[in-house]
């Protein structure tokens, strides 16, 4: 547990722990009514983020907790590798880096997949059966 508050509270990862700190405070002030879900989409331009119809809150949601996630689990890794004190701060900002890379990646994957499966229940597809197999 230890190793774990280490790289969760340690640099850089402390950045994406206080951004965390702040979506978990929005998401209970969204529990508690005092604040709407959808309360930054208006302040937005969600298509040029690539988020299409996802809501800007559950974007942002989902882009720092896989961030965090992502960078926390790297960090764990890191510190466990053994290298030398001069490896570990250049590897945790590239690191963090690319946690933030593949966070955004699946956050649009996450915005693409709800934006088809909105598309298809819009039109009313229903998905066809695949290639049935009858004994003769």
């Amino acid at each position: 547990m230890g190793e774990l508050m280490d790289a969760a509270f340690g640099f850089p990862a402390l950045v994406l722990t206080a951004a965390l700190v702040a979506v978990i405070g929005f998401r209970v002030l969204v529990l508690c009514r005092a604040v709407a879900p959808d309360a930054f989409d208006s302040d937005a331009e969600r298509g040029a983020l690539g988020l299409g119809d996802l809501p800007v809150a559950t974007a942002a949601s989902v882009f720092v907790v896989t961030g965090w996630v992502l960078d926390v689990a790297g960090m764990v890794l890191l510190g466990r590798s053994g290298l030398p004190g001069a490896w570990h701060l250049p590897l945790s900002v590239v690191l963090l880096a690319g946690a933030l890379f593949l966070a955004r990646r699946l956050t649009t994957c996450l915005a693409g997949r709800r934006r088809r499966a909105s598309a298809g229940a819009a039109r009313g597809a229903v998905p066809e059966p695949g290639p049935s197999r009858t004994s003769v």
